[in-house]
């Protein structure tokens, strides 16, 4: 059975009057003829008696009538819900972000994105850099926001703008005063930083090494929210991406400016590169178009 035949078959069972049918759908009296025809060869049977005044549902045409009802039904609620899709009027997008963008940035994003598509819901995973990899590439998730990733990696990294880690440091410490700071500076202090595996921890190591230095790590937290919160409290002095730099001084810390060497890394949108959901598509052009960069201040 095809969509065509059923409608056309409700037409006629609702009106039983063929000429009545071919008003309603538009239709040659042949056309609509061999349209049920065909429709009642493919089930075996007739479906309609019918002579020159009088048309009838057979047993079996009865029978049929509210499953067919039901169908198109169906139907029409399937098309009417993609078209909404498709036209954003509903619609769901997934997302994972690394806790410091997700905390920092993302909220006046998504402020933007609801305000253009008030009916297409955003679910957020806010998990550590390498749990956004696996979920966008597991395809739990149709985007992540997150560190660029290897070279090696297969998912597509679409950069939003360069991230540079700052200095934190209690605001009481004598350091506060200061504009910036270079690293050998602030490696006299106790230092406090997130635990491995985590992308910063691996990306200040490796920067470091590369120049002779080792971090003199004496805390470690999984949440950047608890190395501002260690900080604040004159436990030590710490490094983060300066998307982290509000979140810092809400806690209590004092940012400033890293350098000799300065640590840096693109942070972008990652896909597996197949075409995105026209919701998620949507959040991905709000993303790009945002111009980030200027969002970074100390």
């Amino acid at each position: 059975m095809t969509v065509k035949q059923i409608r056309a078959f409700l037409a006629v069972a609702q009106s039983l009057s063929f000429a009545v049918a071919c008003e309603r759908l538009h239709l040659s009296q042949s056309a609509l003829s061999l349209t049920i025809k065909a429709l009642e060869e493919g089930l075996g049977g007739r479906l309609f008696t019918r002579n020159t005044r009088n048309v009838a549902l057979t047993a079996e045409g009865e029978s049929l009538l509210p499953l067919a009802r039901r169908l198109i039904a169906d139907w029409d609620n399937a098309e009417d819900e993609l078209r909404q899709r498709f036209t954003l009027q509903r619609g769901r997008v997934t997302l994972a972000a690394m806790p410091s963008f997700a905390g920092n940035l993302l909220p006046p994003i998504l402020k933007t994105f609801r305000a253009r598509y008030p009916k297409v819901n955003v679910t957020v995973n806010d998990v550590i850099n390498e749990q956004v990899l696996e979920m966008v590439r597991d395809r739990q998730v149709e985007l992540g926001v997150a560190f660029e990733p290897t070279q090696s990696s297969s998912l597509q990294f679409t950069p939003l703008y360069i991230d540079r880690f700052v200095a934190v440091v209690p605001f009481d410490s004598p350091l506060a005063d200061l504009s910036d700071i270079d690293w050998q500076t602030l490696l006299k202090e106790p230092f406090i930083t997130l635990q491995r595996p985590s992308t910063v921890r691996v990306m200040l190591e490796e920067h470091l090494q590369a120049r002779g230095m080792k971090l003199p790590v004496e805390f470690e937290s999984h949440q950047l929210a608890t190395v501002g919160r260690m900080v604040a409290s004159g436990l030590g002095v710490s490094a983060v991406p300066a998307l982290c730099a509000g979140q810092m001084r809400e806690l209590g810390a004092r940012c400033i400016t890293l350098r000799d060497p300065v640590v840096e890394r693109a942070i972008g949108v990652l896909t597996t590169g197949q075409e995105l959901s026209a919701a998620a598509q949507a959040l991905f052009d709000i993303l790009k178009a945002e111009n980030l960069g200027q969002q970074l201040s100390l």
